[in-house]
């Protein structure tokens, strides 16, 4: 999978918070916590800006940069409590695109991670439209042809996920864990929340031309930006 952002953090609080905050503002975040989830992560997925703290549990975040720069040229962000200049040469010096101090704004991390993925040429999409639907993941309003429409935040939710991976099947397990965060969640509860998505955002909820059913795999969002 395709990542905006991941942030690799032993502090794993700070990470999941600041992930869930990216995620907010349509910023697709993951964290991992050291030095073993950042190579796994890498198996199957890529990230396109990496937050990475000098202080791991199980290693050296400047180790980790020398390594991944063997391997990716893709723009890394230090973060650390520690504010010796020392650290902050060292940081740029193995490949490190900037240094952030914690404890940090949320607000202002966004701003930065945002400015990064632009000037690197991954701008992050603020708005999906297509002429009839249009979806503002930073307001996080839907309209259609131009007139607003009510939607749950887990409702938003389950669209942007789905309007993020467009064209992709995502399977059903992988919408209880990203869009509900509990693998548990069952089939029924999809189900109900899929329906009421295609009532609000479909000519026809009966013949779905954008929530589409991939039977036995899950759904797909099928549409197209202008």
């Amino acid at each position: 999978m395709k990542y905006n952002c991941l942030i690799i953090d032993d502090e794993k609080v700070l990470a999941d918070s600041t992930a869930e905050y990216f995620n907010l503002f349509n910023v697709k975040t993951v964290a991992v916590y050291g030095t073993e989830g950042c190579r796994k992560f890498f198996k199957d997925n890529t990230a396109e800006l990496i937050l990475l703290d000098i202080n791991l549990g199980d290693g050296s975040g400047f180790d980790l940069c020398k390594e991944l720069r063997t391997k990716t040229d893709t723009p890394i962000l230090f973060i650390s409590a520690r504010a010796s200049d020392d650290d902050k040469i060292v940081a740029l010096n193995i490949g490190g695109d900037d240094y952030v101090q914690k404890p940090y704004s949320l607000g202002v991390l966004l701003a930065k991670v945002k400015a990064v993925l632009k000037r690197y040429g991954q701008a992050v999409k603020e708005c999906y439209s297509d002429g009839y639907l249009t979806v503002n993941f930073a307001s996080k309003q839907v309209k259609i042809n131009g007139n607003p429409v009510k939607l749950t935040a887990l409702e938003f939710r389950l669209l942007s996920y789905l309007i993020e991976n467009n064209g992709k099947v995502i399977s059903k397990q992988e919408l209880f864990e990203k869009v509900w965060e509990d693998k548990f969640t069952g089939d029924g509860t999809l189900n109900v929340h899929i329906r009421r998505l295609r009532e609000a955002i479909e000519c026809n909820p009966n013949e779905p031309k954008y929530l589409v059913t991939v039977w036995g795999d899950g759904y797909k969002f099928a549409g197209d930006n202008e």
